[in-house]
């Protein structure tokens, strides 16, 4: 492991549990729970409430009747307070390192081309200071000659405190010994297919695996597991490209109540399909495949089921909002089916590809339009960034409700979040109390 090039993976822990505590510091110590949209179910959890045994996916209503007399604080999922917040640390890696590249909303690769004269473990100290004093988020870091290594590392800094939330691999000794504690299925890059087959053939931690040899891993796998384990043998050979791409971006959601009309249903794939295009501009991607799926409540079985999907994919790929959205209206109308009542709905864009230079079909594209809809986005985005999200929206993201005497239609926001925190840091808002 003779290497002058590191890799640094900086972590948030428990990230939306962390966010909520920014601005309650009487939480710190205490069982933390965030939810999902409509305060279905348990998303995220802080240490200590994984420690009582609350798990992910766990339903709110079941808190109370798993965990009786216990004092448990519940929030509902704030997403553009984790998005500010997360996006301030980042802001802070990116000033104390050579190189970065955010991998996701709480996470960013850290590259050192060169480490000549850098301790990179007081480095790594001294970032978690920082991000703790100007941000109040908690981070781990982990550092290694590799991404694969500097994952695992991380690990390590995030669950034991001996490392001070820092941990370093530097040497094949240090390499090893983190290998035989590590669990194959953890590996970056080592999904539950894999992990399920090494398992039943003996191979229970990452050394077991790195310990195989190479014309067995070339065998049996394919490139992608191969540089894995050439990775847990020390060497450097995930590309950065790798760890930036994203092959699909999908957001699905279950409905509050379960639906019997398309009218309903278009308007939740509208904002599904809206966000999607929000998250490729961010990333400066475009999508050529939008699809759309629609299932009915599996867990009601007095009720018929049904469940389909359907995508379109456009000669000319786009993270316009007004042409993701009409491509996801065309496949909701191709699998909608009536007499059904559907409880979950999702929109995701597939074949991604960088969002400049997109080869354009000359039957398909209208440069003209396209730069109408590329303005009309970035302003909408611009509005969206200052004045809080979706402050601007297309018309179909609209719900639409009856009002009490039932002679009128109400537009408001179908998501529940009753437990929502208030906006602290992206913008104004009077403080209430919370019962």
């Amino acid at each position: 492991m003779n290497s002058n090039r590191y890799y640094a993976v900086v972590d948030c822990d428990n990230c939306f549990a962390s966010c909520e505590r920014v601005f309650r510091p009487d939480l710190v110590g205490k069982p933390v729970v965030v939810l999902s949209n409509n305060d279905g179910c348990v998303v995220a959890r802080s240490r200590e409430a994984k420690q009582m045994g609350i798990k992910a996916g766990t339903p709110y209503f079941k808190l109370a009747q798993e965990f009786p007399g216990r004092k448990i604080a519940v929030f509902s999922s704030n997403y553009e307070l984790y998005g500010d917040l997360t996006g301030r640390v980042m802001a802070i890696i990116c000033r104390e390192s050579p190189h970065y590249l955010r991998y996701s909303i709480d996470e960013a690769f850290v590259f050192f081309d060169n480490t000549d004269g850098i301790d990179l473990r007081q480095w790594g100290l001294t970032l978690h200071s920082h991000i703790k004093q100007y941000v109040g988020m908690p981070v781990s870091i982990g550092i290694a000659p590799n991404k694969t290594l500097a994952k695992m590392a991380s690990h390590f800094a995030k669950h034991y405190a001996g490392y001070r939330h820092c941990c370093l691999i530097d040497s094949d000794t240090k390499r090893k010994k983190a290998l035989s504690l590590f669990p194959v299925e953890e590996v970056w890059g080592i999904g539950r297919r894999h992990a399920a087959k090494l398992r039943n053939m003996n191979i229970t931690n990452a050394l077991q695996l790195a310990e195989q040899p190479e014309y067995w891993i070339k065998s049996h796998y394919n490139i992608v597991m191969q540089r894995t384990w050439r990775e847990l043998n020390g060497e450097d050979c995930v590309p950065d490209e790798v760890a930036a791409s994203k092959k699909s971006i999908c957001v699905s959601r279950s409905f509050p109540d379960m639906i019997d009309n398309i009218e309903q249903l278009r308007t939740y794939v509208s904002n599904y399909a809206a966000r999607c295009a929000e998250k490729l501009r961010k990333q400066s991607t475009a999508a050529s495949v939008v699809g759309v799926f629609l299932s009915t409540n599996q867990f009601r079985d007095d009720l018929p089921q049904y469940g389909n999907f359907a995508e379109r994919r456009m000669l000319t790929p786009s993270n316009s909002t007004i042409t993701i959205v009409k491509q996801a209206m065309e496949c909701l109308n191709a699998i909608y089916k009536p007499g059904y009542r559907y409880k979950k709905a999702g929109v995701v864009v597939i074949s991604m590809e960088p969002g400049v230079g997109i080869q354009t079909n000359l039957l398909d594209y209208n440069p003209e339009h396209s730069e109408k809809l590329r303005r009309l986005d970035k302003t909408i985005d611009k509005i969206n960034k200052l004045e809080g999200s979706e402050t601007v929206i297309v018309a179909s993201q609209q719900y639409q409700h009856k009002s009490a005497d039932g002679k009128a239609i109400v537009f408001a926001d179908a998501i529940r979040h009753e437990f929502r925190s208030p906006h602290y840091s992206t913008r104004w808002t009077d403080i209430i109390e919370l019962h």
